[in-house]
């Protein structure tokens, strides 16, 4: 049997805003092709725990090592790799609203990877097909619904070649006819063996995405297993318990 390939390492990561304390000594390992899930009540720290992971927000103390290095934070080129590597699906799209799908697609490997704008166009359009959108290029945000936005994004951040993709409740911001779309690229991006670290409230994606489930909760990773473990029939755990009030959450809104 071949031994798993670990990809990510956190270790001990804190971070505060002033005397509001959000992580409190986070650890946690991502193999090639796992995927692990965050759930938990809002402000438990899931969004800031990958914002740090990729270095949007600065940890106070602990460290993110790529293939066993350990980042370094002040060097400017272990810092630009490490977001080319480690790519970042937000839950409001963060597109330019000024540039078309396309352009959306094709700045960051102009800019970013010196890619040519013919190169850049063509990658860009294999993308933008993947997710479901070749015939959306020319459209600009404004003119693509929620899903579509969400999907441009995602083929954004397919476009730099991720190892590792995180996404932060890539479904929240969208109306509920435009979740399937969303999630059927992320089932897609699975099923080819993509490493994800996902933030979600999706029961659908907690119960038959996941190989891990990890329960946040007042800056902790208070519990963890797999599904069958911790979602199992007649099982009394605390992401249970949560997940249960999801779903009656959502059979109260159906």
């Amino acid at each position: 049997m071949i031994a798993a390939k670990t990809i990510l390492e956190v270790d001990g990561l804190h971070k505060s805003f002033g005397d509001n304390v959000i992580l409190k000594g986070v650890s946690l390992t991502l193999e090639e092709s796992e995927i692990k899930v965050l759930i938990g009540p809002s402000g438990g720290g899931k969004s800031t725990l990958l914002q740090c992971i990729n270095y949007l927000v600065t940890p106070e103390s602990g460290t993110i090592s790529l293939h066993g290095n350990v980042i370094n934070l002040q060097n400017k080129k272990e810092l630009y790799q490490l977001r080319q590597r480690v790519g970042m699906i937000f839950q409001e799209f963060n597109l330019f609203d000024h540039l078309t799908a396309l352009d959306n697609v094709t700045i960051a490997l102009r800019k970013v990877r010196n890619i040519s704008k013919v190169s850049a166009k063509k990658r860009a359009l294999l993308e933008l097909e993947q997710v479901g959108l070749g015939d959306k290029t020319d459209l600009y945000p404004a003119q693509l619904s929620g899903g579509q936005k969400q999907r441009v994004a995602i083929a954004r951040a397919l476009a730099m070649d991720p190892e590792v993709l995180l996404l932060d409740e890539p479904t929240s911001a969208l109306d509920p006819e435009l979740v399937g779309e969303v999630i059927a690229v992320i089932k897609a991006l699975a099923a080819k063996g993509m490493t994800m670290i996902m933030a979600t409230h999706q029961i659908s994606l907690i119960s038959g995405l996941a190989q891990n489930v990890l329960f946040m909760e007042n800056g902790v990773i208070a519990e963890q297993g797999s599904p069958k473990e911790l979602l199992g029939a007649g099982k009394q755990t605390r992401t249970q318990g949560f997940c249960d009030r999801l779903k009656d959450l959502d059979e109260g809104g159906s």
